[in-house]
């Protein structure tokens, strides 16, 4: 290996290492202040002075205030929801347009490209005032819905992966009589494992981790608010010294179920990005 080889790598790591501790820094810095005996915001030392797993206890035990396992709970029904509903919608439309040839395909999938370009926050006002008139404001039902309905506009990467797999497959189920429905869901499915691993995970954190939407929606009923709404008032000035560490342990509480499904499905994960790159 030539010296300028030797000092590219080396210099290539030192930056990948040093790029690493910035990152992983504020990550150690929540679990550790998570654990911290000492209350309040701010102490003017990184490692603490003691211990406790009390923060984790009562951050599900003490619901005067703060009801941290009901929004667990509320988050994780709307999560799972809105991402059983958003796989469906997304794997429907996006093999719709890799297979089928009808009249407008082209327009809809460039103002669907046009649209996504949008963030969602912008028709915020609009949906509140549709959900208002239906009368299901500060429900978890207009939750999944939201994040639910959206989502079949953003089909252009399950498109790409479904354009990888060969017509010709189609085409020979369909001279022995099979539907296409069968067709989608005997053969193209079976082959689409990727895809759809990373479809269900991209569904799942979207609700997960969302709170503006969540902000605008609920207002004041606090039965209905989801962690990140929920952990962000643990952060107003009448509760932030008490609180602050019960944040911290609620933060790595929210993490873990991302950090599982990700740890779990990895593999599929970048098998279906680099599907849909490829196609």
């Amino acid at each position: 290996m030539s010296t300028k080889r030797i000092v590219s790598n080396t210099l290539s790591y030192i930056l990948l290492i040093v790029l690493s501790f910035i990152w992983l820094i504020p990550i150690a810095w929540v679990i550790i202040t998570s654990f911290r005996g000492e209350t309040g915001s701010y102490i003017p030392y990184f490692w603490p002075k003691s211990f406790t797993f009390n923060n984790y206890i009562k951050l599900f035990t003490e619901t005067d205030q703060f009801y941290f396992g009901k929004w667990f709970g509320n988050t994780l029904f709307v999560a799972v929801f809105s991402c059983l509903l958003s796989t469906f919608y997304v794997l429907g439309i996006s093999y719709s347009v890799s297979r089928l040839r009808f009249r407008m395909r082209k327009p809809f999938m460039n103002v669907a490209l046009i649209l996504g370009m949008f963030p969602g926050f912008m028709s915020m006002i609009a949906v509140y005032y549709i959900l208002k008139g239906l009368n299901i404001t500060q429900s978890l039902l207009s939750l999944i819905l939201v994040y639910s309905g959206g989502a079949g506009l953003v089909f252009y990467i399950a498109k790409g992966f479904f354009d990888t797999i060969p017509r010709s497959i189609d085409e020979a189920a369909w001279i022995d009589g099979a539907s296409k429905w069968k067709v989608f869901t005997n053969i193209t499915i079976p082959l689409s494992k990727p895809i759809i691993i990373y479809t269900i995970l991209t569904s799942f954190i979207s609700p997960w981790t969302d709170y503006i939407f969540v902000s605008v929606i609920m207002g004041d009923k606090y039965d209905n608010y989801t962690v990140a709404l929920g952990l962000y008032k643990m952060l107003e000035k009448e509760f932030i010294t008490t609180w602050y560490t019960r944040f911290a342990a609620g933060a790595v509480v929210v993490s873990i179920p991302i950090a599982i499904l990700f740890i779990v499905m990895q593999r599929f994960y970048t098998e279906g990005v680099s599907g849909a790159v490829k196609g």
